[in-house]
Parts: structure tokens; C-alpha cells; sequence
């Protein structure tokens, strides 16, 4: 696969995740070993934490916060998004039991509120869970971030899996193997219409 084909087409995969093949821990490893060499402020980088999720009991406890969340954003929010994909999301929370490893990205402390520090916060933990799914994508496995618990039941999940108050759960991701190979780039808007040059607003000459 080319750079540019496994950029274009590594997507959120929630229906076709193969929910009865176990993914390797050396695998996740791996590619977590990759996802480490991504770019993150570097007063955090020691700091930074993974957690890997594969035991069935801890997922199943797991589970019930992420559903229960997700339920109430999909019955609030739902409407705004095309049925397709509130479909799609249903599915994935009627089967987060089987979800054969979550992975979570954690960072000490809380950002404290202003653009500048939310944005080195956080901007240091998602390029380490995107390269992450890049890795997983190229060995055959789909990712989707599941942020649902996240709103109301951080705490309960901190809880369950021992982590500590002054831990901040950036990003879970729900991984399985693929059962498909054929994805494709998905639909966005044109460059043309999304690109302004030199001042907000105008229309950007790089297309000609």
C-alpha cells in the first residue's frame, strides 16, 4: 500500500471490525511502538501513557460506560448526522463487549482553559493515536475512537482501570482486525470551497 492510499482511505471502521479474531498483543506493540515516534511537545512526552484493554471482564465493564454515553449523545445528536452513519454507530455500541482491544491515550493534568494550552495538550496526544491507526491499518486492523464515556463517566472508567484522578483520557480507540480490505476515500467538501490564501476569506489561487 502507498503513502498516499493509506492516508486516503484509513477510516473509522465500526461495522466491519471482526469481532471473533483476537488481536495479537505483540501486534498492538508493535504498532504502538510506531505510534511513539509521533510529534508531541516535549515536556509531555515522558509523561504520556498508554493503556491496553483486552481482558473480557474489564471490556465488559468498560462497555456499559461507553454505551450508556453513547446512547444519550446518538438520542440527542443523532438527527444532525446522515442515517448511515448513526447506524453505523448503533452497531458499534451493541457490540463493544466484543470489541477485541480498546487502547487508550493518557496524559498527566488538565489543559487549563485557554486555546494555547488545550492546543499543546491535546495536540500532543492525537498525532500519536493517528499514527497508531495508520500502523494498524497497514497489518490489517480498523480503529474508531470511541469518546462517549468521556462526558459523564470519565471517573467510573478512571475507576475500573486503576487509573489515577490527575489522568486525563485523551483517546480510546475500539480495534479488531478488518473483515474487508476495500476502503475508499470517503466524500468531503471540495479544496476550492474550504481553502482561503493569505487572509481568511478570500479564495485561494492555488487551484489557478
Amino acid at each position: 500500500m502507498d503513502n498516499d492510499t493509506l492516508l486516503t482511505t484509513t477510516r473509522s471502521v465500526r461495522r466491519k471490525l471482526d469481532l471473533g479474531r483476537r488481536v495479537e498483543p505483540e501486534l498492538l506493540a508493535e504498532c504502538l511502538r510506531i505510534a511513539q515516534q509521533a510529534p508531541m511537545a516535549g515536556s509531555l512526552l515522558e509523561s504520556f501513557r498508554w493503556l491496553v484493554v483486552d481482558d473480557q471482564e474489564t471490556k465488559t465493564q468498560l462497555a456499559q460506560f461507553i454505551r450508556s454515553g453513547g446512547e444519550k449523545s446518538q438520542a440527542a445528536y443523532g438527527h444532525l448526522v446522515p442515517p448511515r452513519t448513526l447506524a453505523s454507530g448503533q452497531h458499534l455500541l451493541a457490540v463493544l463487549e466484543r470489541i477485541p482491544a480498546y487502547v487508550m491515550a493518557c496524559l498527566p493534568g488538565r489543559p487549563s482553559g485557554d486555546n494555547a494550552s488545550s492546543t499543546a495538550f491535546y495536540g500532543s496526544a492525537y498525532p500519536a493515536v493517528w499514527s497508531l491507526q495508520l500502523a494498524l491499518r497497514t497489518r490489517g486492523l480498523g480503529s474508531t475512537i470511541v469518546g462517549y464515556h468521556l462526558a459523564e463517566f470519565e471517573a467510573e472508567t478512571a475507576h475500573i482501570l486503576g487509573i489515577p484522578p490527575e489522568i486525563t483520557q485523551v483517546a480510546t480507540l475500539a480495534i479488531g482486525y478488518t473483515t474487508t480490505s476495500t476502503f475508499r476515500p470517503a466524500t468531503r467538501p471540495p479544496l476550492e470551497q474550504i481553502t482561503y490564501h493569505n487572509r481568511w476569506g478570500t479564495t485561494s489561487s492555488l487551484f489557478g
